[in-house]
């Protein structure tokens, strides 16, 4: 077996690297470098595009700063929690032996290095956010800028190669930390990667809560009180939360997506890694004797990917006859995809010798095309789904809604039987053998992400799309072509924006499902079972009919429920404050609707900032909490039922939520495009009220579930020793106790009554300096004020 002692608590993984695994190691090494390399060229080409007007320059660097300045109280509040985790996670190792019996690793030096890569991957996960943002903020000026020629291919270039940054970035440094592991540690290298995958999850929850919650809120507060109560357009720069609005863009789509598609990639290699060795072993005869080739598999794939990625952005351009943006994007989605299939048919024919990894990996393609074709259908304006529900909007809000609800509703069982299918198939190639099906399955999530560059690429065009339609509109100067160009790329973007969260859900089910199995393997290791049947041996059984077992499974189903309630419920007292700010801003300075007066745009970011800072913890706590509460607190048997359950439910929920958003939102913009009345009409306010309750479903609640299942998931592996350990000591009381005590304390702070819906409290200055003198561009008339 793995001896998962090895992979998740410190055993021994007898594999050795031979030459030909370190040279693979080598050629990993050399595409990670490549992708962080082709990021930073294609940075420099970026930040050499013309900027426009000094009114649009003023309008970006006023967003800029909010974006910097709320990311840097982001990292101060993530390190408080960090910091202590990092010590706690020091004492989750054990010792790591050799087949015979020698040390491999001492407990401290396990434990040294697992709070090491903890916090290793904490900071690639928080720098793949940060250096995103910082050029999504300065990429979406300079979109606005080539869009005032007339035509796509310009605005479009420019755009996407923004994103592309992210992309490049993301899979570079994921790829580069999980080799630098693997070549440093060789066999031991599983004991301490649990680290850096825990250290990833966590920093792409954080950055997607509060993200998440700081955008929706200025969002939602924006679209209420500017499109419905005022009569104004979208980012008019009379509205004082259209700088956040624009902000809230960058820090919840660009950095927390980065990251969180960060984590998801690394994760998805881990899960790979710490099965391939026994999966092979288990074959018998050469494979056997190979076994450490199944190790480096997982490794070269993505290194393939990186290299098929960077020239799929290079083929992103766009054509005479290209309608939308969406075609040269698919193209150059499909380009590096099928590269990176032929690559990994090469490799699994000529090095691994088993063709059945080729198929797994095709497999996980064939789920990102079946991901991607389902949530286009669901949410793009082409479509009937989207169609139905901007018709539904013509008898009101509330019809607009329910119809909202029953396509992400539908949405989500599609898309978990895709993920069946894709098990089922992998698990029927093993031909009854579990530990290469569980292997087999998690090459599925290799494949899916494999082509990982691109899909980050395609998510962080969207807010790049968004702001520059921004940007335009605020500064007033974009008619004709221009205007229809930057409408197109926003609606384009949302689609790519919806696509990519069902990608990095789909893999969060998949990588979550190896990591359960790595689950089980730790229990046989830990207990000392024999490696035959022991998915079959009662002392691993997961019997639903056991009515403790059963306790697991309800609490487990639940918890995705309360953490989506938690990130609603934040964004929605947030917005409330926005929208109360806003009033009053319009109230008290009237002449802000003549352009006479300038909004005071650094209120509402001050506001949203703090925000976002008061609600990040609970969903956090939340997710690492209830796995000590029921593993400590019942056993490690509900504990493998708590986490099937979170798997299930946090699919469905996932899914529902963020393609009920997606499709609102883009109802919303197919009435704006002159259906059912165009805007202003009754069918367009009742849209902008559904796209406001979308909102944080799509943004914020929906995209967190995917860290949260991951980091469910880790923090069982790594306190699944000591549960076991303490099964028959009354002392695990205690400690589920303390956990339960600190997680309800938690969620009576959030739920607390808060002064969002009374006098609004002054608040605090941003420590980079207030964006409070954004300019104010004539958006619908008036003469602009530098």
């Amino acid at each position: 077996m793995i001896h998962l002692l090895a992979a998740a608590q410190g055993g021994y993984q007898g594999f050795v690297l031979t030459s030909a695994e370190k040279v693979w190691l080598v050629i990993c090494l050399v595409a990670a470098l490549f992708g962080i390399g082709t990021g930073f060229v294609l940075m420099r080409g970026v930040l050499r595009a013309d900027q426009g007007t000094p009114s649009m320059r003023d309008i970006a660097r006023a967003i800029q700063e909010g974006a910097e300045a709320f990311l840097a109280r982001q990292f101060k509040a993530i390190g408080i929690i960090v910091v202590p985790l990092a010590v706690l996670i020091f004492f989750t190792a054990t010792k790591v032996t050799r087949a015979n019996g020698s040390v491999a690793l001492s407990f401290g030096a396990a434990g040294g290095f697992r709070v090491l890569c903890f916090l290793f991957g904490a900071v690639l996960s928080g720098l793949t956010g940060f250096i995103g943002m910082s050029l999504a903020v300065r990429g979406n000026v300079r979109t606005a800028a080539a869009a005032r020629g007339g035509k796509l291919a310009g605005a479009l270039r420019v755009a996407f190669r923004t994103g592309a940054i992210t992309g490049m970035l993301c899979v570079g440094l994921g790829l580069l930390g999980a080799t630098v592991i693997v070549f440093t540690f060789q066999n031991t290298a599983t004991a301490v990667l649990v680290g850096f995958g825990f250290g990833a999850s966590l920093l792409a929850l954080f950055m997607r809560v509060g993200g998440g919650i700081f955008t929706k809120a200025a969002d939602v507060g924006a679209d209420l009180v500017g499109k419905v109560e005022a009569g104004i357009p979208e980012d008019d720069p009379r509205n004082a939360a259209t700088i956040a609005d624009n902000v809230g863009d960058n820090v919840g789509d660009c950095a927390g997506m980065a990251a969180d598609l960060f984590e998801s990639y690394v994760i998805t290699i881990i899960a790979a890694i710490i099965l391939g060795y026994d999966a092979f072993r288990s074959l018998g005869g050469s494979h056997a004797a190979h076994s450490a080739r199944a190790v480096i598999f997982p490794l070269i794939v993505p290194a393939f990917g990186i290299v098929a990625s960077a020239i799929g952005v290079m083929l992103v351009r766009a054509r005479e006859r290209d309608k939308t943006a969406m075609a040269p994007i698919n193209r150059g989605f499909w380009s590096a995809a099928t590269l990176t299939v032929l690559a990994a048919g090469l490799v699994a024919g000529l090095y691994l010798h088993y063709l059945d990894a080729f198929y797994a990996v095709l497999t996980g393609v064939a789920l990102a095309l079946a991901a991607s074709l389902l949530t286009e259908h669901f949410t793009s304006t082409e479509r009937a789904p989207v169609q139905e529900i901007a018709e539904s909007a013509r008898t009101g809000p509330a019809t607009l809604t329910l119809a909202g609800i029953s396509v992400g509703l539908e949405s989500s069982v599609w898309a978990i039987l895709c993920i069946a299918v894709a098990v089922a198939i992998s698990v029927g190639m093993a031909h009854g053998n579990v530990e290469l099906a569980l292997w087999l399955v998690s090459l599925t999530g290799i494949g899916l992400l494999s082509t990982a560059g691109m899909v980050v690429s395609e998510d962080s065009f969207g807010p790049v799309s968004d702001n520059a339609a921004g940007v335009a509109e605020m500064s007033g100067e974009f008619t004709g072509p221009a205007e229809r160009i930057m409408v197109s790329l926003d609606a384009v973007g949302n689609t790519t924006k919806a696509i990519t969260k069902g990608v990095a859900i789909g893999s969060a089910v998949i990588a979550s499902v190896s990591l359960f199995a790595a689950f089980v393997e730790t229990v046989g290791s830990r207990l000392h079972l024999a490696s035959a049947g022991l998915f079959q041996n009662p002392l691993t059984q997961l019997d639903v009919a056991n009515p403790t077992i059963f306790i697991g499974l309800l609490i487990g189903g639940s918890v995705a429920f309360m953490f989506s309630s938690l990130a609603i419920r934040a964004v929605g007292r947030s917005a409330g404050t926005v929208v109360q700010e806003v009033r009053r801003q319009f109230r008290e300075h009237p002449g802000i609707m003549d352009y006479s007066e300038k909004p005071e745009y650094g209120r509402v970011i001050a506001i949203c900032t703090a925000a976002a800072q008061r609600e990040l913890a609970t969903p956090a706590l939340l997710a690492i909490l209830t796995p000590v509460i029921v593993g400590f607190g019942i056993n490690y048997l509900a504990l493998g039922a708590f986490l099937a359950a979170v798997i299930l439910t946090g699919q469905l929920m996932a899914v529902f939520l963020s393609n009920a958003g997606g499709a609102w939102d883009n109802a919303k913009k197919y009435i704006e495009d002159g259906h059912h009345g165009g805007k202003g009409s009754e069918a367009h306010k009742a849209a902008v009220i559904g796209d406001t309750v979308g909102d944080p479903f799509k943004d914020t609640a929906g995209p967190a579930l995917n860290p949260m299942l991951k980091v469910m998931n880790l923090v069982s592996l790594l306190i699944l020793p000591a549960v076991i350990d303490l099964r028959h000591n009354d002392a695990r009381y205690g400690i589920a106790a303390a956990a339960f005590v600190v997680l309800m304390a938690a969620i009576a702070f959030s739920k607390r009554k808060t002064e969002g819906f009374g006098e609004q409290p002054t608040p605090e200055p941003l420590a980079a300096g207030e964006p409070a003198a954004a300019p104010a561009a004539a958006g619908t008339g008036g003469s602009p004020e530098a």
